[in-house]
């Protein structure tokens, strides 16, 4: 969805719409439910509103697939690219994380709505806080029962410890 930014009026334009948006990124369940604010001061556009979709993630501890809902907050200033001046390389600094660039008289609301659903995605996503996860030796769904390695002593990983250890008892 493009906004022509020349068409919005002093007062601002309210968008609130249902659309599905694609992503190679995320995989996406639901349509994309956005409520933003667009207005405009000169050459500054300024967005601000919320996003709401269903999205399926893996889950960082046991691997499973899982739907959950992200709510993300958008509160971003637009700039005309021109302002950049012909650099090929910008260094972003703090306060312009909140910033992003538009070209000729066009803004693509789209391409907003999958950056800000991403940025909103756990890094470490859990299908639950009580994830029990894999068994590090035979890779056992700890979730769905206990495996058969799980009582063969200690992880072999912490051999060299134990030497350790052991070698300060002496």
């Amino acid at each position: 969805m493009k906004i022509v930014l020349s068409e919005i009026t002093d007062e601002g334009l309210d968008l609130d719409f249902e659309e599905t948006v694609a992503s190679n990124a995320i995989q996406l369940l639901t349509p994309v439910r956005t409520k933003l604010r667009i207005e405009k001061a000169g050459p500054e556009v300024f967005v601000k509103g919320g996003i709401v979709a269903g999205v399926e993630l893996q889950c960082s501890r046991c691997l499973a697939r899982f739907p959950k809902e992200i709510e993300a907050s958008v509160n971003v200033v637009y700039h005309p690219v021109e302002e950049l001046k012909g650099e090929d390389k910008h260094e972003v600094k703090e306060d312009e994380l909140d910033m992003g660039f538009y070209k000729g008289d066009e803004l693509d609301i789209e391409e907003l709505v999958t950056e800000q659903i991403i940025l909103t995605v756990p890094m470490k996503p859990l299908c639950s806080e009580s994830c029990k996860g894999l068994c590090p030796r035979c890779g056992a769904d700890l979730n769905v029962g206990a495996c058969s390695c799980a009582s063969n002593g200690p992880d072999p990983r912490l051999a060299v410890l134990k030497k350790f250890f052991d070698k300060g008892k002496e």
